[in-house]
């Protein structure tokens, strides 16, 4: 699934933003960000979105990210009159210190139904360099995207050497055996999702587990499905292998999601 829609606004740390701040983030791509639905004003998972952009920016950058300053900068922007929208929030450092650049866009709903958001997945052979840190500069897989829905998938689905399965373009995939949940143990994103279902998932009765799979396990699982801000959706077919959706499963999975708490931003 993919949006269209225009951004709203954008802030450069606090301030609208102007051709002049906007130079440096359109021609940099050294820099990361986090993605996030906002609904009321809330956000599942908040800490590990402050989490992911606090040691983003040690690693690339070498200083802290005050989780207070985010905030307050989503808040800024979203000011009193969005109450649901697409947020992301991206850290450069031009001078050397983070620098914020928050973007607002129209909320992203899943189809209703699980049939109706099911994803047909083409493999393609790569992999995200830095693949745990959400970072700019995404060409590969923006191409691979594009290519994946020209040949009628949904999306693409990258792959190592030996078919070695990570993630997909936009999303962490998962298999299920019959029984047990399977995360491909191969270079990924952890997701916010992800580590939201993944860590309740056994208290609904499914444990998980990350282990190696590749293109050629594929038909050994039951069924799959992908993760991303957006929510949950089953995977129908990747390449030549289809699955029928686990409606049984889906209901756990999306409802371990749904009863996780939105934060207060």
């Amino acid at each position: 699934m993919t949006t269209t829609e225009l951004v709203q606004r954008i802030e450069i740390d606090g301030q609208p933003a102007t051709a002049g701040s906007l130079l440096w983030p359109a021609l940099v791509t050294t820099g990361h960000f986090t993605a996030m639905q906002v609904r009321g004003g809330k956000v599942r998972g908040i800490d590990h979105h402050l989490a992911r952009l606090d040691a983003a920016t040690r690693e690339l950058f070498g200083r802290e990210l005050d989780g207070e300053r985010v905030r307050g900068a989503v808040r800024h922007i979203l000011r009193d009159d969005i109450d649901d929208a697409s947020v992301r929030v991206y850290v450069h450092a031009p001078d050397g210190e983070p620098s914020l650049m928050v973007t607002v866009r129209e909320p992203v709903e899943l189809p209703d139904g699980m049939v109706a958001r099911a994803q047909a997945l083409m493999s393609v052979p790569y992999q995200r360099p830095f693949a745990h840190i959400k970072h700019l500069g995404g060409f590969g897989q923006a191409r691979h995207g594009e290519l994946a829905r020209s040949a009628g998938f949904d999306d693409a689905l990258l792959t190592g050497p030996g078919g070695k399965i990570s993630e997909g373009a936009v999303t962490n995939i998962a298999f299920f055996d019959g029984t047990r949940v399977v995360w491909p143990d191969a270079p990924h994103l952890a997701g916010v999702t992800m580590q939201l279902i993944e860590a309740r998932l056994p208290a609904a009765g499914l444990p998980t587990s990350h282990a190696p799979v590749t293109l050629a396990d594929l038909p050994s699982y039951a069924a799959a499905f992908v993760t991303n801000a957006w929510g949950v959706s089953p995977v129908r077919r990747v390449d030549d292998v289809t699955y029928d959706v686990d409606e049984k499963l889906m209901a756990t999975v999306a409802g371990v999601y749904e009863a996780a708490p939105w934060d207060t931003i």
